[in-house]
């Protein structure tokens, strides 16, 4: 839904056109103006609540983006979208305000993957760290769960050139791994293919 405001703007030669908040324009096609080929030319298209393209894309983004709470989802949102300093910002927030170690474990986790896709690995690895020593409170040391974090620890050591550490970590994931999963789940794969990129990381 849109309305032509143009009558009651305040220069109506601009025709401009309201439209409702939340709209989704599709780009059709862009470009350069012939005038100057600093300026370029996008034309749009409205989409509607209909449209199968852009009904696919926000189930894919709600799938990946999915939390207890809004402000979770809010959180993974801007991780997925770079605005890591407002995520930041946010996690730090929910971490003061948290009331189980669950919600510390995840919180931490996510403040891990957060540095480290800032390139501030000793930071990433201390959160990481944390969210461990909570999870190893309670759980075994071969829990399934922990075997992701030793993974992460593992990439962040592999981004810092600390080889021996990244392959320390990245071998009690795949340890945890063996036992916990069948011997074709993917993330098997993954730790195979994390150790292996170590090596060729190592020459």
């Amino acid at each position: 839904p849109f309305a032509m405001i143009d009558e009651h703007s305040a220069i109506p030669s601009e025709q401009e056109i309201l439209f409702t908040m939340h709209t989704v324009f599709r780009v059709v096609e862009m470009k350069q103006t012939a005038k100057n080929n600093r300026l370029w030319e996008v034309q749009l298209a409205i989409t509607d609540d209909n449209d199968p393209q852009l009904s696919t894309l926000t189930n894919r983004i709600k799938e990946e983006v999915q939390g207890p709470t809004g402000w979770r989802r809010m959180g993974k949102l801007m991780l997925k979208v770079g605005h890591f300093n407002q995520a930041e910002e946010l996690y730090q927030e929910l971490l003061k305000n948290a009331s189980t170690d669950s919600d510390r474990v995840l919180i931490y986790h996510q403040l891990g993957w957060l540095k480290d896709q800032q390139g501030k690995y000793p930071e990433a690895v201390k959160f990481y760290e944390k969210s461990l020593e909570i999870k190893r409170k309670t759980l075994p040391e071969n829990d399934a769960s922990l075997a992701p974090t030793y993974s992460n620890i593992g990439l962040v050591y592999d981004n810092m050139g600390e080889y021996s550490k990244a392959l320390e970590f990245h071998e009690k994931s795949l340890k945890i791994r063996e036992v916990s999963l069948p011997p074709t789940h993917p993330d098997l794969a993954s730790s195979y293919n994390n150790i292996g990129g170590v090596y060729d990381n190592m020459g």
